[in-house]
């Protein structure tokens, strides 16, 4: 009798340690200010930003280089080649002033030439990231995410880097359920 006893104070015991602490991480996941950060030139990536500040809150802030990219695709490669070469930083038309008050943030971008394109690299290295959660998202042309997150765990190494949602820019408007169901399954 003793014994069946103390089970059942230390089952209950377990049990509500687990629903605490579940709580406490919904509370915690609630609690955390959000940052959607995207690049886009189709507008393709922009899609699936503005759908992930619809679904999970935050600020949304668009990447904008300085100097508007050529409205022609075939020039646009060109020129991210010839910045990638030179591993330029292009300027950026704006920037964020508050990045200090942000704990995760998903950054958008296409893959050009395997990676960010280096308007991206500038705005990660003009702000601190440390501490905070970065969830990368990507479109591309059928080259998939090339090496887009190793660059970014090299870039912020003080970051917690997840992996990236990707996707082929062609397809963008049919992934709404694969974009809420990503979301849904990070835990953020």
């Amino acid at each position: 009798m003793i014994r069946a006893t103390v089970f059942a104070i230390l089952a209950a015991a377990v049990i509500f340690a687990a629903i605490g602490s579940g709580t406490a991480n919904a509370a915690e996941a609630a609690d955390k200010k959000i940052l959607v950060a995207y690049f886009s030139r189709s507008g393709n990536t922009a899609q699936i930003a503005t759908e992930i500040q619809r679904a999970k809150g935050g600020d949304l802030f668009e990447i904008r280089a300085q100097k508007t990219y050529p409205a022609d695709y075939q020039t646009t490669t060109e020129v991210a080649k010839a910045e990638l070469e030179k591993d330029e930083r292009p300027a950026l038309a704006a920037n964020i002033a508050n990045m200090r008050d942000y704990d995760v943030v998903f950054l958008g971008y296409p893959i050009w030439w395997g990676t960010m394109p280096m308007a991206v690299f500038t705005f990660l290295e003009a702000n601190d990231f440390s501490g905070k959660t970065v969830v990368p998202f990507c479109t591309h042309g059928g080259g998939g995410g090339g090496r887009s997150v190793d660059d970014l765990k090299r870039t912020l190494p003080a970051a917690t880097v997840m992996d990236a949602f990707v996707v082929r820019g062609a397809n963008v408007s049919s992934v709404q359920g694969d974009v809420s169901s990503w979301l849904r399954n990070l835990g953020i």
